[in-house]
């Protein structure tokens, strides 16, 4: 035998499964990032304001997950995302 273990998935299978779970975990971060904003501010966001978010990549929404907690107004949260996106 040549040491091969056919039972290892492919590359191609291994890299997939890991952008699935990277997407996921950013879906999950928006999703939770959009409830404590909500609740912070007092009020739902706009669909604008939803959308703004959704495209932000991980890193950010870790950043933004932390900076929430100063935030008061939906203005604050509108200049956090003019200085970062």
């Amino acid at each position: 035998m040549l040491g091969l273990d056919f039972n290892q998935e492919p590359r191609a299978i291994r890299e997939a499964k890991e952008e699935g779970r990277e997407e996921g975990r950013e879906v999950e971060a928006i999703a939770f990032v959009t409830r404590l904003l909500d609740r912070r501010l007092g009020q739902e966001l706009s669909e604008s304001l939803r959308s703004r978010l959704s495209t932000l990549p991980l890193p950010l929404l870790e950043d933004l997950g932390e900076a929430l907690l100063d935030f008061t107004t939906v203005s604050d949260l509108e200049q956090w995302l003019a200085e970062h996106s």
